[in-house]
């Protein structure tokens, strides 16, 4: 198993959905770095469950830093976050033999001999999304006070398509995604009522996440193997459901000429910009100085309330299973701050490559 990520920056996550703790442990920070504690709490906010759309476990999501950090500022030792689980009902999950069809259960359970805690998804639920959501809220707050900021909104649900970001008027409109990630709020009841209608029916919905890196200069990414789509790709895939990971147009270049697409440049108050971005802020795996925007795909939650098939691993035969248990029919609502802040810790660590990590103490 692989739990830590990172060059300059590490970070490990660590814990299960119905253990005592999950947490992370972020190694490299430096001493001197004064902390927002309220910035952190709002994070998690907009991660937790709430509503009748949303999974009924509802966990207070307290952030503890038991290590690293002392009158509010990092002390330049390992930082330790903990995140107690109060709210778990193991119950919901005897079955312990059948695993739930696409989830992690059965290769999880042959990965480890037979030997993971599986209850909740164990280490590969979403619970785990909450110690990412608390580190990158330390490195977000970093990145803002240098001018750089992370937003991302819900693009695509069902039959509903969010606009674009207006980047003249982004960091009003990051302020108004922390209520609900769209853009368009005259869309929400809709979103809420398809989603009510699809739990209703005991199934679950997918959706199409757009995050904005906005304000990075041109020059972070290390080409060919560590190129910024690289490394963000590699920390969106962690998080569980996402299934795709596109930047700039994406997949639309397929059904684009060149002409089309080429993002030409030109000379504007004594910067290079580009008259277009389609290639997402990125040439050859290096940003360009334009805001970095991609899409990550998010399957629909796999834990629906319709009876499904598997098979019975202890008496080797084919079964039926009703999962039981809380969960969420769509994920894209609570995900949209979990892209945001996994990105903000794969964006500083670019940035440590290139200025060191005092940057951040500075």
């Amino acid at each position: 198993m692989s739990n830590t990520i990172g060059e300059r920056f590490k970070l490990t996550i660590f814990g299960e959905s119905h253990g005592p703790y999950v947490g992370c442990v972020i190694d490299g920070l430096p001493g001197g770095i004064h902390l927002d504690l309220s910035y952190i709490d709002k994070c998690m906010a907009q991660r937790k469950a709430e509503g009748t759309f949303t999974t009924s476990r509802i966990e207070q999501d307290q952030v503890q830093m038991i290590s690293g950090f002392k009158d509010g500022k990092t002390t330049g030792s390992p930082l330790t976050i903990l995140i107690a689980n109060q709210n778990v009902r193991s119950s919901d999950y005897n079955h312990e033999f059948v695993p739930r069809p696409g989830h992690a259960d059965y290769v999880a359970y042959m990965k480890s001999f037979q030997s993971c805690d599986l209850n909740g998804g164990g280490h590969f639920s979403g619970r785990l999304t909450a110690p990412l959501v608390a580190a990158g809220s330390i490195f977000a707050q970093c990145l803002e006070q240098k001018g750089i900021y992370i937003a991302t909104h819900i693009y695509r649900l069902d039959t509903f398509q969010d606009r674009e970001f207006n980047y003249a008027d982004f960091l009003n409109e990051k302020k108004s995604l922390e209520e609900f990630p769209i853009l368009h709020k005259e869309a929400k009841e809709f979103l809420i009522q398809k989603i009510l209608q699809v739990k209703q029916e005991e199934d679950s919905l997918g959706g199409c996440l757009q995050t904005a890196v906005v304000g990075l200069n041109v020059g972070f990414g290390e080409p060919f193997f560590d190129t910024i789509e690289g490394n963000l790709a590699k920390m969106l895939f962690a998080i569980p459901a996402v299934k795709g990971v596109s930047f700039g147009d994406g997949f639309d270049f397929s059904k684009r000429k060149g002409s089309e697409v080429s993002d030409e440049f030109t000379w504007r108050n004594e910067e290079v910009i580009t008259y277009s971005n389609h290639n997402g802020g990125v040439n050859g795996g290096i940003s360009n100085g334009m805001p970095i925007i991609f899409q990550s795909v998010l399957k629909p939650t796999s834990s629906i309330g319709k009876i499904q098939r598997s098979v019975n691993l202890k008496e080797k035969k084919n079964c039926e299973l009703k999962i039981e248990g809380r969960h969420d029919p769509c994920i894209a609502s609570r995900a949209s701050i979990v892209v945001s802040m996994a990105t903000a810790f794969v964006i500083a660590d670019f940035i440590a490559q290139r200025y060191g990590n005092e940057w951040f103490a500075q």
